[in-house]
């Protein structure tokens, strides 16, 4: 399947505290995007979707912020 992987990735960013949880977020949002894209001719083949690849670009976020701060990530903080 393509990147349906994304919405498993996106949860474990938000809930790590190394990435920004914004860009989880996003993550989780471009997987399901990819899921309801696959889905589409089965589920409801008469509906135009076309905008949700408005949703495609949390992997563009994701690799955007590894490039410019990705590699100075400091330990989150033990929440007590």
């Amino acid at each position: 399947m393509k990147r349906i992987h994304l919405a498993l990735l996106g949860y474990l960013v938000y809930r790590s505290g190394y990435i920004p949880k914004i860009i989880g977020i996003l993550l989780a949002i471009n997987g399901l995007g990819w899921l309801i894209d696959i889905l589409n001719p089965y589920l409801y083949p008469n509906a135009h979707l076309g905008f949700i690849h408005i949703t495609f670009f949390g992997d563009l976020f994701l690799m955007l912020w590894l490039l410019v701060r990705g590699w100075k990530i400091q330990e989150p903080t033990a929440h007590s």
